[in-house]
């Protein structure tokens, strides 16, 4: 089932449940939202997850792309995107979790043929703040899934203040061997889909207040659940990469998760150009700038002459094309090569003052701070340059 169907059948089985599907944002966020990038489905959604009436009702069905640099020393693994697609639902005050949950298990085994038997969750098992999630825990109960009960990994919240809630996670087993031990045990179990039941408000001094009405958000990793339905190990064989396979390693040679941290780096820094960012040295420009820097270290380590003037402009219209139709190809080559040769002359500056006398034995972390603070060097490049 490639990407297509998944989201068609997807979108189709919960408008036939009284969803009316909204457009995904950008990946830049809502004025006043503290993170630098759409992380995930519900952040365009939050003052409705707060109160205001939605104009296209209560009940929704998305399909967002998101962004996420907190799990980027873990992109080049077999589950782990910087940019990734995400499915989600949402009743704003209507249904409560148990028929989120009950609609979710239906979709998985009836409408994408998921065997039962390869499924494992977790829910809220309670804390000092509130109870366990009880009503979840029946749900999968009845319907005979096994249950992980856990704390601090079923409390979902938006940042430290704001909308929250216990969750409860759908795991699938990956492995060919017959499923053993719990998602927490096992890395094999891999979550694809988590059901929040945001009720809560968290304050500044860390108590918790009710919303205004009880929600249910979801998200679903469309890249993750291709790869099972496909009967692929790793998100990058799944059909979302097949361009970027069938394309980068003619132009480049590069080992497995080279390969893989630069389509995923260059896949991202391609649809965050086109959403309208620009390298700097602050915020989201900064992402970025930490993205292509990267992909050229990788690119230079064992081929000096190679550069991003090589990208096939296919790819790039092929990204565009999926993420922003309205995208000038033409504009985002121009953006990555400016970048480049930036790079290329930091990276010039930086071979001489790692010549200096100081810098001949182990770096330490003063100097690693001194690098940055007075040439501009930051870690990552200057480990490029001379790894320590």
């Amino acid at each position: 089932m490639r990407t297509d169907r998944i989201v068609r059948t997807f979108v189709e089985y919960y408008e036939e449940r009284g969803h009316r599907r909204i457009t995904g944002s950008t990946l830049l966020p809502p004025p006043g939202d503290p993170v630098l990038f759409t992380t995930s489905g519900m952040h365009p959604l939050t003052p409705y997850l707060e109160g205001r009436p939605h104009p296209l009702g209560r009940r929704l069905v998305n399909v967002q792309r998101c962004l996420r640099t907190t799990d980027l020393d873990e992109v080049g693994d077999d589950t782990h995107l910087t940019l990734f697609e995400m499915l989600g639902t949402w009743s704003l005050g209507d249904y409560e979790g148990p028929r989120s949950l009950g609609w979710g298990y239906d979709l998985l085994t009836e409408g994408f043929g998921v065997d039962p038997g390869r499924l494992h969750v977790t829910v809220f098992g309670g804390d000092e703040r509130t109870g366990p999630d009880t009503a979840s825990l029946e749900l999968w109960q009845e319907r005979g899934v096994p249950v992980e009960l856990t704390v601090e990994d079923n409390w979902w919240s938006n940042g430290p203040t704001g909308p929250c809630g216990p969750d409860s996670e759908i795991f699938l087993w990956t492995s060919d061997t017959p499923p053993e031990s719990t998602p927490t045990g096992d890395d094999r179990w891999v979550e694809v889909w988590n059901h929040v039941m945001m009720r809560h408000r968290r304050l500044d001094d860390g108590s918790l207040v009710p919303l205004p009405q009880r929600n249910v958000d979801t998200g679903l990793g469309l890249e993750r659940l291709a790869t099972l339905l496909q009967g692929r190990r790793s998100v990058f064989d799944c059909d979302v990469f097949d361009p970027w396979r069938e394309t980068v390693p003619s132009r480049w040679e590069l080992d497995g998760t080279s390969l893989r941290v630069v389509c995923d780096h260059l896949r991202s820094a391609l649809v965050v150009i086109g959403d309208g960012v620009r390298p700097s040295n602050t915020g989201r420009g900064y992402v970025l700038r930490r993205l292509l820097r990267r992909v050229l270290t990788l690119l230079r380590q064992d081929g000096p002459g190679r550069g991003l003037g090589d990208l096939p402009e296919e790819l790039v219209r092929h990204t565009l094309d999926r993420f922003r139709p309205d995208g000038d190809p033409g504009e985002v080559r121009r953006v990555l090569l400016d970048e480049e040769r930036g790079f290329l002359r930091l990276l010039e500056r930086g071979r001489r003052v790692l010549d200096r006398p100081r810098f001949r034995g182990p770096l330490t972390e003063e100097d690693f701070h001194y690098l940055h603070d007075t040439h501009g060097l930051p870690r990552e490049l200057v480990l490029g340059i001379r790894p320590c």
